[in-house]
Parts: structure tokens; sequence; C-alpha cells
């Protein structure tokens, strides 16, 4: 028989399995046929494209010319939305599956869509050691473009597609944070289009109430159109080293510790139980012992937090070399975890060998496609929340994430919190050592409903003077928010600026409260 032959057989059952099973049960139950038959070419496509793209953009030079021109047409815009008499609110344009949050903006349908087609990368200035960039950037264009330069930014966020306006308008974490802080805190300077449609550029010593009020804001202050982020020298690799601990005091004590250390030029905990984690710190060097270097972004490779816990397993601790941009994306091949819930054997060798290197699915795809059934589902029975607590906190927090949730691996990664103006700062007037409690998956808690535990954790988070990233679902009250959120600076520029009747609060923009 030949291949074509068999590949119509195949399809034939498949249709037929399908149409037996129902589409909806299908897609609820069995996911990965529909992810690995159709998401994961798409992916490739999508891919494929916009890396001709940025490469084309950049060989033209096209990107420095044509942002004037693109900042013009969304400043006539906004001018329009102004003639029109102000009657909607504004959001940006971009369709609310392309985003990575899991949330479903509702929003933009009501909205005054602006569109904003800004993905290109300006200008590095290699004596300032600052990387201009538009806000559709994202991760891994920007690492791409900018490590064979020999440089890199100080804080790279996990997954390739975040992008910087929204881990500016969000917030954005990596390892190296407990040096450098969030993401927000590389950024030396943002360009804003605001209510007004005037275009306006803050930084530390130029507008600084908006450069301090940006982060964290959702776009409820302006349309962010560039924004300018440090840049510090690349290195070939990091000299990573795995130490299992066991026993939730030790763990948080060496994790602590190895946090304190400036040294270490990373530092990532990953628990797998309430009694067991493995705790890695890194260091950046150009020199590596040929034998101990492993290419963990290779396609074929086990997913990194599988790797990860074989020290676990074996009780033993252990020293790589990983490339550094290998590195930098270690966990998006496997969305940290989450891919294993949409493809249980995408760990298995002869998957990865196979078909790894059209892994991960797009996180937009997947929006895009899931339904309302699984978005009910994924709703109701799985977690993916970030919650920033004191370090001073961690083994308090990882008891309550383990007795409200009961999820795991946990993702720990500590960054220095400055007290700064804007949404997020620490409780007393120095700098502070946090930690982001990453829980991604299906909780075990027996009982668990989704609000109400949530609404636990978060009163918990609360408590500690801890935050909750604002990408996840947030199921407070406007006053428990604003509780945990400094809203003074950010409610005085609304009003100054005139932001009330061009865009929603922020509250208003994400919370489940104000959105249901």
């Amino acid at each position: 028989m030949s291949p074509v032959w068999s590949l119509g057989a195949g399809l034939l059952l498949l249709l037929l399995w399908v149409r037996h099973r129902g589409l909806e049960a299908v897609l609820v139950h069995h996911r990965w046929v529909f992810v690995c038959l159709f998401l994961l070419p798409l992916s490739i496509l999508f891919d494929v494209y916009y890396q001709l793209r940025a490469w084309a953009v950049w060989r033209l030079h096209s990107a420095p010319r044509q942002h004037a021109q693109r900042v013009r047409h969304i400043q006539a815009q906004v001018r329009e939305w102004k003639n029109e008499g102000s009657k909607r609110y504004m959001c940006t344009g971009r369709p609310g599956w392309l985003t990575v949050s899991l949330r479903v903006g509702k929003y933009k349908k009501i909205h005054k869509n602006i569109m904003i087609n800004l993905m290109d990368v300006l200008e590095v200035d290699s004596e300032r050691q600052v990387v201009r960039v538009e806000p559709l950037v994202t991760m891994g264009q920007l690492t791409a473009h900018l490590n064979p330069m020999g440089w890199t930014i100080p804080v790279v966020p996990e997954l390739d597609d975040l992008t910087v306006g929204g881990l500016i308008m969000g917030t954005g974490i990596e390892s190296s944070s407990h040096i450098y802080g969030l993401f927000q805190h590389t950024c030396v300077a943002y360009e804003l289009v605001l209510a007004d449609g005037s275009l306006v550029r803050c930084s530390p010593t130029e507008n600084s109430d908006l450069f301090y009020a940006v982060p964290w804001s959702c776009g409820t202050l302006g349309f962010l159109v560039a924004a300018e982020i440090k840049m510090i020298p690349a290195k070939k690799y990091v000299k990573i080293h795995y130490e299992p601990v066991r026993g939730l005091q030790k763990i948080c004590e060496k994790f602590t510790e190895e946090s304190k250390k400036k040294e270490n030029s990373f530092v990532e905990g990953l628990v797998y139980s309430l009694e067991e984690a493995v705790i890695m710190t890194g260091v950046l060097t150009d020199e590596a012992e040929q034998s101990k270097v492993n290419r963990i972004g290779n396609y074929y490779k086990p997913w990194f937090f599988k790797h990860v816990e074989k020290y676990l397993k074996d009780d033993r601790t252990g020293v790589e070399y990983i490339p550094a941009r290998h590195y930098y994306h270690r966990h998006t091949r496997s969305i940290f975890w989450e891919l294993q819930d949409i493809i249980p054997f995408g760990n298995n060798p002869i998957f990865r060998y196979l078909f790894g290197w059209m892994v991960p699915p797009k996180i937009s795809l997947l929006k895009l496609t899931q339904g309302e059934a699984i978005r009910k589902l994924y709703e109701q029975h799985h977690v993916v929340q970030d919650m920033l607590v004191p370090m001073k906190s961690l083994e308090k927090s990882i008891q309550t994430f383990h007795v409200d949730l009961n999820v795991y691996p946990l993702w720990l990664c500590p960054f220095i919190l400055p007290n700064n103006p804007g949404m997020v700062h620490p409780k007393g007037d120095e700098a502070e050592l946090y930690v982001d409690i990453g829980a991604y998956g299906e909780p075990k808690r027996k009982q668990f409903e989704a609000r109400a535990s949530m609404r636990q954790m978060e009163k918990f988070v609360r408590s500690v003077h801890g935050f909750q990233m604002l990408y996840a679902d947030c199921y407070m009250t406007r006053e428990e928010f604003w509780d945990m959120f400094d809203g003074s600076l950010y409610h005085k520029l609304r009003e100054q600026m005139n932001c009330k009747d061009a865009f929603p609060e922020v509250y208003d923009k994400i919370c489940k409260a104000a959105r249901h």
C-alpha cells in the first residue's frame, strides 16, 4: 500500500472515530489529537513567518524609518476617537487570543480597537548599552537578535512568545531577578501615546511619575509604542549547579541563602512535593568543559523540568554547561510543565525524536481553538498562577499552596523589589527580597473549587504584603485589589491625564468580579 493510501486510510479512521465520540468530547478528553495534527504544524508556520519577517525588516532597515509613521497612525486613531465623542473606552486592537495570558479579553468586543502594528527591534545602542524596541517584540525574537551581537538583556522572562509590551504593562521575571529585579526594573524609558493623542517619553528623570506608574497598569494609562531596555554583555554558557534538597525548612533556607548571593547569575527552584526540591544556581561563562555541555534546547532533549527531576530521583548533585540562549528558554518547549497535560506522551523519546521539532504549540492557537467547554474545564480544574511574596514568608507560602491547591511542581524564582513609586513596592522604605511562586497544573486538593480556593490564596498573599501577577484569573473585590496594590500614583495620573473616559480602570479590565 502506498504512503498516500495509508495516510488516507488513517485520516478516514480518525474522522470516523471523531464522529463516533463527538467532536467536543474529542477536543476535551483527547485534545492531543487536534494539537498534534493541526496546531503543531500551524505553530511552525507562525514561527517561520515571524522569523522571516523580522529578518527582512532588519536587513532592509525599514523598522526605524517606518516607526514614526506607524506611531502617527496610532495618534490619528486616538484623535478620531476623540472626534467621535469619546463614547467608548479604547484598547489595543490585537486579538485577545494572541496574548499569552489564558484570560479571554471580552472587553475588546465593546471597546474602540486601536490598531498597533509595532513588532520590530528599532535600535541597538552599544555605547549606552540600551536596546530600543517596539511593544510586540517577543523574548525569542529579541534574544535571537541580540545574542549574535554579543549582547543580551538582564532579565529574559521564560517563553519565547512573551512580548515587551506585555512584560511592561503586566510584569516579567527570570532567575536573574534576584540581581536586576522584575523586567520593568531593567527598562530605562517608555514612549506612549496618551488619551489626547500626544506622544510622550518618560524615564526616571523625565515625566517620572508616568514612568513609575506604567508597569502593572495593563494599558490603562496610554498606548506603549516603544521601550528602551538595558543590555549586558552576553556569554556563551551558563554553568548550572543542581542540588536536591529534602525537608521544607531546608529547602527554604537553601533557596534564601543562594538568592542572597550576588555571585550567582541565576537562582531557581523546582519544588516537586512539600518536602522535595531541586535548587539550581548558575553563572555566566565563556568557557565550558565540553563533556558537560548540555544543549537542553534541542528538540530531541528531555523537557527541562523532567531533566532536573532526575537529580532528585538519583539523589545526586550535578554540574552542566548550558548554552546561554538554551538556558534563557529552557522551559519553553514544555511550556514549563503545562504541555504534559495537553500531550501526555510529549516527553517520550520516540515522540521527541520524531515530532519534538514542532513543539510547543503556540499558546495563542491553543486559546483560539479551545472552545467554551475546554475553557470552562480549565477554569474549574486547572490553575495558572504566579504569586509574589516576601522571601521571609516562603515556607508559610509553600504550605498554603499545598493546602489550598496541591499543585506540583512549583516554580520558585527570587527577585529584588526596589522601593520605587508605583503599584508594586515593598511595605518598608528599603528594597526587599521577594520570591515568585508559580503554580501551573491540575490541583490535587480534594473538593477544589476555583473561586473559593483562589480567593483564599489571594487573602493569604495580601496578608503577607504580596502581589498576584495580573495575567492570571483574579477573584478579588475592588477594595481587596487596591488593598494588595498601591493605587495612589496610578489614580492621580488617571485624573491628571484624563484617562477615566479613555481607558477602563485596571481592576475592571482584569478581575473576574468586574467582568462577570
